[in-house]
C-alpha cells in the first residue's frame, strides 16, 4: 500500500525535472566569477562538478544532485538517485570519498517510505566505496532525494568536459532512452522488460567504466544526464571542434525507439530540442532517433572523447566487463554547426 501511495506522487521525475540549459546558462552568466587560484573547475565551465586544489597531490571534487521520483518503488528510487549523483565524480576522473543525503518529503506520507529511499541510496554509496556521513531533510509537497558528494582526484588528472581534440573518437558507455522508457512505463505504455532494461542501466554505477577510461589518453569526459546526449556533447565542443554522430552506431533501448515513434516523449526532451536547434544539423530523417538523442537521461553513461586507437581498446575492455560501450562518432574541425547527425 505504501508503494501505491508513493507512486501517485511522481509527475516529472529524474533528470527530466532538470531546468533547461537555456534558462540556466543565462542566469549563471550573470554571476561573478571566482578568481581564487585554488578553484580548478568552477560553474563557469559548464562541467560536471567543481574541483578545488588542496595540495600538489590532491584536489577535492564537489557535486550534488537530487530530483523527484520517476518510479513507484521508493527503494529503487533511492538506488537510481544515488547512482546518478555519484556519477559526476566519475565523470571528472575522481574517486568518491563521501556523500550526504538530500531529502524532501511530505509530512503526511508514511515515514517508512523514506526509510526505503534511504536504504536504496545507502546501498549504492557503499557499493561505490564511499562513506555516508549524514544529510539534511525538509518537508515538501513531493518526495525528492539525492546526494551531495565529495570525491578526490590528482590535480593533473582531472577529466574536463571541454578539451576534445580534432581526430578524437566519441565513446558512450550506456544505452540511451531511459527517460522515454520511464515516462512511457508510468502511463502503462511500454513493457515490463523494457522498464527493467532501463532500471539496470540507471542503477549501474559508472565506477567500472571510469576505471577503464582513466587508463586511456582521455581528452574530454562528461556524464549524459538531463540535457540529453546532444546537450552534453555541445558542452564538450570547444572553439576548435565540432562533432559528427553516426546514428547507426548509437546504443539505445530498442523499445524507446517504438515509444518515440508513437510520440511517447518527454517534456525535458522538448526543452533540449528547443535550446539546441540552431547548433545542430540533422542529415538523417528519423524523428524517433532525434527524440532519443534529445532524451534526458537519468543516471546515464559517460561520454568520452579520446584517440581512435584508444577508443577501440576501451570498448573492447568494457565488453569484457559486461558494459555496453560503443563508438558513436568523431570530433572534426570547427564547422558552421556544433554537431552533425548523420
Amino acid at each position: 500500500m505504501a508503494n501505491e501511495e508513493f507512486g501517485k506522487l511522481f509527475i516529472c521525475g529524474g533528470c527530466n525535472a532538470k531546468i533547461g540549459p537555456g534558462n540556466l546558462s543565462g542566469l549563471l552568466g550573470k554571476l561573478p566569477k571566482n578568481e581564487d587560484p585554488r578553484l580548478l573547475v568552477g560553474f563557469d565551465s559548464t562541467d560536471d562538478a567543481g574541483v578545488i586544489k588542496i595540495s600538489d597531490e590532491m584536489a577535492l571534487i564537489q557535486t550534488l544532485d537530487f530530483f523527484p521520483t520517476m518510479v513507484s518503488d521508493p527503494y529503487l528510487f533511492g538506488k537510481i538517485a544515488a547512482t546518478n549523483a555519484l556519477s559526476d565524480v566519475y565523470a571528472m576522473g575522481g574517486d568518491v570519498l563521501s556523500a550526504m543525503n538530500i531529502v524532501c518529503f511530505p509530512e503526511e506520507l508514511d515515514i517508512e517510505i523514506l526509510g526505503e529511499i534511504l536504504r536504496g541510496g545507502s546501498e549504492k554509496v557503499a557499493e561505490a566505496g564511499a562513506i555516508l556521513v549524514g544529510g539534511h531533510s525538509i518537508h515538501d509537497s513531493t518526495p525528492k532525494y539525492g546526494l551531495s558528494v565529495t570525491g578526490t582526484v590528482h590535480p593533473d588528472k582531472i577529466l574536463k568536459n571541454n578539451e576534445s581534440q580534432v581526430g578524437d573518437v566519441l565513446v558512450l558507455t550506456k544505452p540511451l532512452g531511459v527517460g522515454i522508457i520511464t515516462t512511457a512505463f508510468s502511463v502503462a505504455e511500454t513493457t515490463e522488460s523494457a522498464f527493467q532494461e532501463a532500471v539496470e542501466s540507471m542503477t549501474t554505477l559508472n565506477k567500472k567504466a571510469a576505471e577503464l577510461i582513466r587508463q586511456r589518453e582521455v581528452h574530454g569526459c562528461t556524464d549524459v544526464t538531463g540535457f540529453g546526449l546532444l546537450g552534453h556533447l555541445v558542452e564538450m565542443m570547444n572553439e576548435a571542434c565540432s562533432a559528427v554522430i553516426e546514428v547507426s552506431q548509437l546504443p539505445y533501448i530498442e523499445e524507446a525507439y517504438r515509444c518515440a515513434k508513437e510520440f511517447l516523449i518527454t517534456a525535458g526532451g522538448q526543452r533540449n530540442r528547443n535550446y539546441l536547434s540552431d547548433q545542430l544539423e540533422f542529415q538523417c530523417d528519423d524523428f524517433a532517433l532525434e527524440e532519443i538523442l534529445f532524451d534526458p537521461q537519468t543516471s546515464g553513461g559517460l561520454l568520452v572523447s579520446l584517440p581512435a586507437d584508444e577508443a577501440a581498446q576501451l570498448v573492447a575492455e568494457m565488453a569484457q566487463n559486461g558494459l555496453k560501450g560503443a563508438i558513436i562518432g568523431k570530433v572534426i574541425e570547427r564547422q558552421a554547426k556544433t554537431i552533425y547527425i548523420k
